[in-house]
């Protein structure tokens, strides 16, 4: 990992957060690239995004697999999740509250602008100011000045000192706040994005390890083509020419391509082929653990789901899931029964949690659970579960809502929809009128991003707008703590409440699941499950 100066004791919570993956892994971090050709174009899989590419108004997958490849923050992950410096020199706070970040001198954006203290001040404000109604915006509320209810074009917080120098002032001491910075929110933009924003996010100008081939290089629902970008100077120098990002419909479409030889590294196997491709792809396939959590989320705008009828619901729906059923039979055993709401790779996880047994099979109570809230309201209707179709959800939904229709009697059954951004756009704009799949990819290795960007009050990716008063201040005391045992417990508190309310119901964990072809080499996957794309080297055509 590259020197950094994180210079106070609240800082080391955020190094402790990072500790359980980083390991001795050199991954990512190093200043020689692994050898190959230089010129080659990597394949990879992908979905379209759902939105144009602002780094603020991306926070799903398919989006935020593209930003990364062609922003650089302040700091970048390392294979196991370690941040590394990249446009920042330095990171520095006395008190945990006031931070002093300093970017490196000489870096420029690919249309030739500097990368300064005012584009990273510039692109935060824009994402945390309400009319401009950011899905990230959460991520600023933070900093002295944000607000839900006055648009705020520029925060208090914020302060440009020099060309290359800022400040950034809290509303409290918070622990983990440099972890974050490498998340996309933290992005800076060009000039260049002001004169348009809507056109800028076809075809965005980034400062990363690559960049938009050219004009037009995003064919929306087929393709996004990237190219080296030879100004940047950071640590993810590209080993490789560049990356060719194919949307496919389904994942079996993916994985014959990779089978064929069309497709150089496929990040995600279809449930059809768990159990055998690592047989027929050997050293050339992953199965590790990954910062990844799967679940479905139940609104409650939706009949049946409010109050005390739909608590005593939604508990008996996570009651009749036979969790370690599906995860042996769909997955092949590699997904693993949820029992909390974030992830076993995050330090703080536990499976000790009080109110977590209702994640345990329970057909007995799951029924009696039932029965009360028929008591209340009679049920009617089908339960359905949206999902989107290019993903390789199928299987595993249609065992889930058989799961339940059979202990609780009911109808039960997948809604699917065709592509990811379809889906994505009916849950944003909540007209969405089932439950539907929710999962997380966690942004920055802590407890808090489990939690706080998906069921605090207002957050960016809170899809079924849950709120609890009592579960937000414990967020915030854990944020204020600069001892990570301190933090962790009352994220871990938090999670008692969440257990009670089941604004999502928890499915399991996954692990990485994906191949790659012979043509390709120094093929790592890391923290996050994505490929460190930069390391991926080709031998040259003969």
């Amino acid at each position: 990992m590259r020197t950094k100066r994180f210079g106070v004791a609240a800082i080391a919570l955020a190094a402790a957060g990072a500790l359980i993956l980083s390991g001795c892994s050199t991954g990512g971090g190093g200043d020689e690239a692994p050898k190959g050709d230089a010129t080659a174009i990597i394949t990879t899989d992908g979905t379209e995004p759902q939105n144009p590419l602002i780094p603020t108004n991306t926070n799903e997958v398919g989006g935020g697999k593209i930003l990364d490849e062609i922003f650089a923050g302040l700091v970048y992950y390392d294979a196991k999740g370690a941040p590394v410096n990249d446009m920042a020199e330095s990171i520095e706070s006395d008190d945990a509250t006031t931070y002093t970040i300093k970017v490196k001198a000489d870096q420029k954006f690919t249309n030739g602008e500097p990368v300064t203290a005012e584009s990273f001040v510039k692109a935060w404000n824009y994402g945390a100011a309400l009319d401009n109604a950011q899905l990230s915006s959460y991520f600023f509320e933070s900093i002295k000045g944000f607000s839900y209810d006055v648009n705020v074009p520029e925060l208090e917080g914020l302060k440009v000192v020099d060309d290359l120098t800022f400040t950034v002032e809290l509303n409290q001491p918070e622990s983990d706040f440099p972890l974050r910075l490498g998340y996309s929110a933290f992005y800076p933009l060009p000039e260049a994005a002001w004169e348009d924003i809507a056109a800028f996010g076809e075809n965005p100008i980034g400062n990363g390890p690559y960049k938009l081939a050219e004009e037009g290089a995003w064919e929306h629902n087929e393709k996004i083509s990237l190219v080296k970008n030879d100004d940047y100077t950071g640590g993810r120098k590209p080993a490789n020419g560049g990356l060719d990002i194919i949307f496919y419909a389904t994942q079996e479409a993916a994985y014959a391509d990779l089978q064929g030889g069309n497709l150089d590294v496929l990040t995600a196997i279809p449930s059809g082929a768990l159990g055998t491709y690592e047989d027929e792809f050997g050293d050339r396939s992953v199965n590790q653990a990954a910062a990844v959590f799967q679940s479905f989320t139940i609104p409650a705008r939706l009949p049946h789901f409010s109050g005390e009828e739909g608590n005593l619901r939604r508990q008996a729906i996570s009651m009749a899931i036979n969790r370690d059923e599906i995860t042996d039979v769909i997955f092949s055993g590699t997904r693993t029964p949820a029992h909390d709401f974030t992830s076993p790779v995050i330090d703080g996880y536990s499976e000790d949690l009080e109110g977590s047994e209702v994640l345990d099979y329970n057909p007995d109570e799951a029924k009696k659970l039932w029965a009360e809230a028929d008591a209340i309201a009679p049920w009617d209707g089908t339960f359905k579960i949206a999902y989107n179709a290019d993903g390789g959800h199928q299987g595993w939904v249609d065992a889930v809502s058989n799961s339940i229709k059979n202990v609780l009697g009911i109808d039960a059954s997948g809604d699917p929809y065709p592509t990811f951004a379809e889906a994505r756009t009916k849950i944003t704009d909540r007209s969405i009128q089932t439950a539907f799949r929710t999962g997380w990819q966690a942004d920055y290795p802590a407890l808090y991003n489990f939690l706080g960007p998906l069921y605090g009050t207002g957050a960016g990716s809170n899809d079924g707008d849950y709120s609890n008063p009592e579960f937000d201040q414990l967020l915030s005391d854990g944020l204020a703590e600069t001892d990570l045992d301190a933090a962790n417990k009352n994220f871990q508190d938090a999670q008692v409440i969440l257990f009670k309310d089941l604004p999502a119901i928890p499915l399991w964990y996954a692990t990485v699941n994906g191949a790659w072809s012979e043509t390709v080499e120094n093929v790592e996957f890391g923290w996050n499950s994505v490929p460190l794309y930069n390391e991926v080297t080709k031998t040259a055509a003969e």
